[in-house]
């Protein structure tokens, strides 16, 4: 193992920090998807693209893999009998399922973390309504950031979300959703519903690129349902940085196709998130533990040694097999700093992240100091940053330093 030594407290938001002018961040999507920019970095050199063009720069077959997740209207507007505005804003279910599947199929009633503006004027047991169309949902605060719904049982949850919800679309857009939100904050192949934001990556594809990239390479999709974490701000070291949990389904199709491609592409970093997490998922199979969590510095303990990619999703697999499984669903917190080396993923197609974030930390260890030449770059062109912004082809050497194995000790990461 290629072992380095570094203080986690370096991993801190300062040394991840550039300034994006509020002018470069993007309010509004492109009247076509694939008309956005694609800054290409290719082991250290950059080239200008329109997204339109990127079936042709990938020249090695590849698989790509998509995150299919879909965004539910995940923000509730209630008032009080006051005329007090409450805002309510979905993040993880917990009753009477947490998988997001069921959950989005539950009648009658079900529970949410959520987190809640103007919170101080809802007290706990406090119930609230609002009705629309003849569809009434009453909302009743259990806990600091614990709601309980209610609604008539001929409804499911989640067409009751379609009529009573809002397009939660992040906060650094500033204004109002629009109708046109409805269908431009969501990928054009989204599929299984549980998101509270966008995988914002994928906006850029239309049916044609999509076409266009099956005709040359293998297309293959998995869900992870974005929770409102990704656009969480830093504010201390990454040992204390209280990571957002997201729930993940890889299926048995994922695994195999894993399995016969050395050239993996992740879109966005929620799909490589979870493809590296699939990775951690075999280490702890191995090591006789099944539970599909990921703690955010699991991968940085210190592992006696470390099976290859095929060896760890074999053993996933394996597990599936064994229990007539089509798919893991599990649950991961992975966090991805410089220093972490990448087990499963060579390429990515992402967005430009808010600066001090998780998500800039993950491209700086992806593509090591270069990331701020990449951003500065992307900035000096007029690229459109954050969701509804321009994208990037990332085809970094990964056998540089930057992604050499290392763990954490009492103080140091080693």
């Amino acid at each position: 193992r290629n072992i380095i030594q570094m203080d986690i407290k370096e991993i801190h938001p300062k040394n991840f920090d550039y300034q994006l002018p509020k002018e470069s961040i993007a309010q509004a999507p492109l009247e076509v998807r694939s008309n956005s920019k694609l800054l290409h970095y290719r082991k250290g050199s950059l080239a200008h693209h329109q997204f339109s063009a990127l079936p042709a720069l990938i020249k090695t077959k590849s698989l790509i893999i998509f995150n299919d997740t879909k965004v539910i209207p995940a923000r509730m507007i209630f008032h009080k009998a006051t005329g007090a505005r409450i805002e309510i804003f979905l993040l993880e279910p917990s009753a009477p399922s947490v998988i997001m599947e069921e959950i989005m199929s539950s009648k009658g009633n079900c529970t949410w973390v959520c987190l809640i503006g103007n919170a101080k004027k809802w007290a706990n047991d406090t119930v609230l309504s609002i009705t629309v169309d003849q569809i009434q949902l009453t909302a009743k605060r259990m806990s600091q950031d614990t709601v309980l719904f209610s609604w008539s049982p001929e409804k499911t949850w989640s067409e009751l979300l379609l009529a009573l919800g809002r397009v939660p679309l992040p906060p650094y857009i500033s204004r109002a959703p629009s109708s046109a939100d409805q269908n431009r904050y969501q990928t054009v192949y989204s599929n299984l519903e549980g998101a509270v934001a966008a995988p914002t990556a994928g906006l850029h594809f239309t049916k044609e690129v999509l076409d266009e990239l099956r005709n040359k390479h293998q297309v293959d999709y998995l869900t992870l349902h974005v929770s409102a974490g990704t656009f969480q701000p830093i504010k201390t070291n990454a040992e204390e940085h209280h990571m957002h949990r997201e729930q993940l389904r890889i299926t048995r199709s994922n695994l195999i196709h894993l399995l016969e491609n050395e050239s993996v592409i992740a879109v966005g970093t929620t799909s490589l998130r979870s493809l590296e997490s699939l990775y951690w998922y075999g280490v702890k199979l191995m090591n006789g533990d099944p539970d599909f969590f990921i703690s955010k510095l699991y991968p940085y303990q210190n592992h006696k040694s470390l099976p290859d990619k095929k060896t760890a999703i074999t053993a996933v697999l394996e597990y599936l097999d064994s229990r007539s499984m089509s798919a893991v669903i599990g649950h991961t917190e992975i966090f991805i700093f410089p220093g972490y080396k990448f087990k499963i993923v060579n390429k990515m197609i992402t967005n430009f992240h808010m600066p001090g974030t998780t998500l800039v930390m993950l491209i700086a260890a992806f593509c090591g100091p270069n990331w701020e030449k990449i951003y500065e770059e992307a900035l000096k062109h007029d690229y459109r940053f954050l969701s509804y912004g321009d994208s990037s082809y990332l085809e970094p050497d990964l056998k540089k330093s930057y992604s050499s194995d290392y763990t954490i000790t009492k103080n140091k990461i080693i």
